[in-house]
């Protein structure tokens, strides 16, 4: 249970990355707010189903408007309220089985409009709350709840789908840094259009891959996540492809670009077509 919320029963369990993820988004929001001079409620979470859905409820402090949409919509939900709404901070909080599996059918539509709102993908490679079934992300060959001989299907590499659906912010990284992590986040808050920060953040119960990531001497592990050098240029597209393909996570911003934003182009909309009362009346006399 929370302080603020004592009636509201949470669970993660001890030492998964979503605590780390919560103390980021919390950062960033703050951050956020007090650089822009807005009320915390002028942020809004939408959030599917999954682990990562308790993030609507866990934040401390004075609680942002909160969402808690149905499996795999919390970007058609997002899209509304960015759309009608465009003075709020739109964020959207998603796992990897919510967003990657029956939610990746939005992903490129909704980059193809590039909406004011950030994401924040919670990659534990499993589905965590259903017991551990495999995930879009669980590796090929994974012995999970649901693929006791090993997963058959091929890994998704999200990155690789997000570059090449056109999302015009892309950055990558892990729980383990909630502070570096919060600079990201709040960075694609600033982004004009769609941006998208790629979380790993491991299951302690049915999927632990701390070790993998950060490497482990004792068992001989190299570790897979690395820092995104300095003099990687987000804006080339060639280099952001190279930058994944490289293998292993990448814990940076991996590309960004600034086309129109649907909200721009529909205020152009309105300001050329908007007709007053008398264009439309006179539209319709012979």
């Amino acid at each position: 249970m929370s302080e603020r919320n004592s009636e509201y029963d949470f669970k993660w369990c001890p030492g998964c990355g979503d605590f780390g993820v919560k103390r980021a988004l919390e950062q960033a929001i703050g951050t956020y707010t007090e650089e822009f001079e807005i009320p915390r409620t002028s942020n809004v979470i939408i959030a599917g189903i999954g682990c990562s859905g308790n993030m609507v409820h866990l934040l401390d402090g004075e609680q942002p408007f909160g969402i808690h949409g149905i499996h795999g919509r919390t970007l058609p939900i997002a899209f509304g309220v960015s759309t009608s709404r465009p003075d709020l901070n739109t964020i959207v909080v998603a796992g990897d089985g919510d967003f990657l599996s029956i939610g990746a059918e939005h992903i490129p539509p909704t980059a193809s409009r590039n909406p004011n709102m950030t994401c924040i993908i919670m990659d534990n490679g499993v589905y965590g709350l259903t017991k551990g079934q495999n995930s879009p992300t669980s590796t090929t060959g994974q012995i999970t709840t649901s693929t006791p001989f090993g997963k058959l299907d091929a890994q998704m590499k999200p990155l690789e789908l997000y570059l090449s659906y056109g999302v015009s912010y892309i950055a990558s990284h892990y729980s383990s840094k909630p502070k570096v992590l919060a600079e990201f986040i709040f960075e694609g808050m600033k982004h004009p259009g769609l941006s998208i920060i790629h979380v790993q953040s491991p299951c302690t119960t049915y999927n632990n891959t701390y070790d993998i990531l950060r490497g482990s001497k004792k068992d001989n592990i190299p570790g897979t996540a690395f820092i995104v050098e300095d003099d990687h240029d987000p804006s080339d597209y060639d280099a952001a492809v190279a930058l994944i393909n490289k293998g292993g996570v990448p814990l940076g911003l991996i590309y960004k670009k600034e086309p129109p934003t649907i909200n721009d182009l529909q205020d152009k909309l309105i300001k050329e077509k908007s007709k007053n009362v008398e264009d439309i009346l006179s539209s319709y006399s012979i």
